[in-house]
């Protein structure tokens, strides 16, 4: 067992530093959402590959346990990659835990803001198509695909259901977003499986809070708890991910089934966390046809 873990260790580090290993690809523009510093959407034109005309629009929100050291740029290669793929693509940047929200007893810092993590998801989101067209005009909203990384997962999942939120939430739309879809790469998708597991140093707990506080924020908050949505969803996930198990992703299959829904789940077999949104990794190539299936 040893040798086992120390291999799993060992392969968990070389694709988290092959991830991080690309450099940074500035976008082609960025454009406001809000006043504050983090509510900022970069832009990149599609680079080719694409079937003429204005190409789909995909929305890319970030990962890093909801945590402020975590930003947009670490997702900047991977939004190439899908540009490169002919798709038109926008990363949005969202306000997180730590610069403003302090740290845990641990010293790690806090996950997420309540409600501003929240808040600026909505907000940018329902920015997006105006945003799109002036400050991407080869872009097609009307053709728009939401893909997150494992916190930015839990975010486009949550964004999908906003139809469904409890009544009174100040993030319900009256009706279900105009999406083709939403491809949630490793995501956070079932909350209350999540925290059970202690993922992410506690993230989901720092998130929503604890007792009655996290139930309550729960309602608004898990996307396993907001179904059925009506939203095509598919869900990609390493079978070798120990940063967000898989047994997290069939959490939210399961409780999607038990709604009424299907949500399709990709497994991969020997990939962990970090290769979905790896431009070197055949994982990558994955999502990218995920998206494709979704979006042309």
């Amino acid at each position: 067992m040893p040798d086992a873990a120390a291999r799993e260790a060992a392969r968990d580090a070389a694709e988290e530093a092959s991830a991080f290993s690309h450099p940074a690809v500035a976008p082609d523009s960025t454009a406001a959402y809000g006043d504050r510093p983090d509510q900022v959407v970069d832009f990149y034109a599609p680079r080719g590959g694409g079937s003429g005309g204005r190409a789909p629009l995909v929305a890319v929100l970030h990962g890093g346990a909801w945590r402020a050291r975590f930003d947009r740029r670490h997702i900047t290669p991977f939004a190439d990659f899908l540009a490169r793929r002919g798709f038109a693509v926008a990363t949005v940047e969202y306000r997180r835990g730590g610069a403003e929200g302090g740290t845990a007893p641990d010293g790690e810092p806090l996950a997420g803001r309540w409600p501003e993590t929240f808040d600026d998801t909505a907000a940018a989101l329902d920015a997006l198509p105006g945003l799109a067209e002036r400050h991407l005009p080869d872009a097609d909203p009307r053709r728009l695909v939401l893909t997150g990384h494992s916190a930015g997962g839990h975010l486009v999942l949550w964004a999908a259901a906003r139809h469904v939120l409890p009544s009174g939430s100040p993030w319900r739309l009256p009706e279900p977003p105009a999406l083709r879809g939403v491809v949630a790469l490793a995501p956070l998708a079932h909350l209350g499986r999540a925290a059970e597991l202690e993922l992410c140093g506690g993230a989901v707990r720092q998130l929503l809070g604890t007792g009655g506080l996290f139930e309550e924020r729960a309602a608004h908050a898990d996307p396993a708890a907001l179904l059925p949505t009506g939203i095509a969803t598919t869900l990609v996930q390493g079978r070798a991910d120990t940063v967000v198990p898989a047994e997290v992703a069939e959490a939210y299959a399961d409780a999607a089934a038990a709604a009424g829904e299907s949500a399709g789940l990709t497994l991969l077999d020997g990939v962990g966390h970090f290769p979905l949104i790896d431009p070197a990794a055949d994982a990558c190539a994955v999502v990218a046809e995920e998206i494709a299936q979704l979006a042309w």
